[in-house]
């Protein structure tokens, strides 16, 4: 690890933390010829995924991808980076419990889905809205209320 003052790669770390749902690493390091403290993350990477999409085509899964669509429906949605990162981690550790090294759009949908309903219900319903495709408002009134029962539930 280069230090980002001096670019020194003599660091030594100082502490490591696991976050809590053990994902990801922090470390706090120090540079050994400058003195400077710094932090680093290390996360679990999804590596050998390919993705299925419904045309056939296949590419390979993109964590980036993934971000874009939930940032989308959550514009204008109060939530921290560290509650983001969460679900992100949720998610992707979905798809490896699936232990495939081939995984169809649709299940990357619906393990999203399922994540994002407990997160955000308005960015569901907004993702959902283009993922299943709404053609009309009575679909929309549908899975509000279908929410709205889930939550009665509770």
């Amino acid at each position: 690890m280069f230090c980002p003052i001096c670019s020194s790669n003599e660091t030594k770390v100082v502490d490591s933390r696991v976050s809590q749902d053990g994902m990801m690493i922090r470390r706090r390091r120090e540079c050994i010829k400058c003195n400077y403290r710094f932090s680093t993350t290390e996360e679990t990477e999804i590596l050998d995924i390919v993705v299925i999409k419904n045309d056939g085509c296949r590419e390979s899964y993109s964590q980036e991808k993934l971000k874009k669509g939930i940032v989308q429906s959550l514009t204008k949605r109060p939530y921290t980076r560290e509650r983001f990162d969460k679900l992100i981690h949720s998610i992707e550790r979905d798809i490896q419990k699936k232990r495939k090294k081939e995984i169809t759009s649709k299940e990357v949908g619906e393990i999203l889905m399922k994540h994002l309903k407990s997160f955000d219900k308005v960015a569901y319903i907004r993702f959902a809205s283009i993922y299943r495709a709404f053609t009309d408002v009575n679909k929309f009134k549908n899975e509000i209320k279908s929410l709205e029962k889930r939550r009665r539930k509770k």
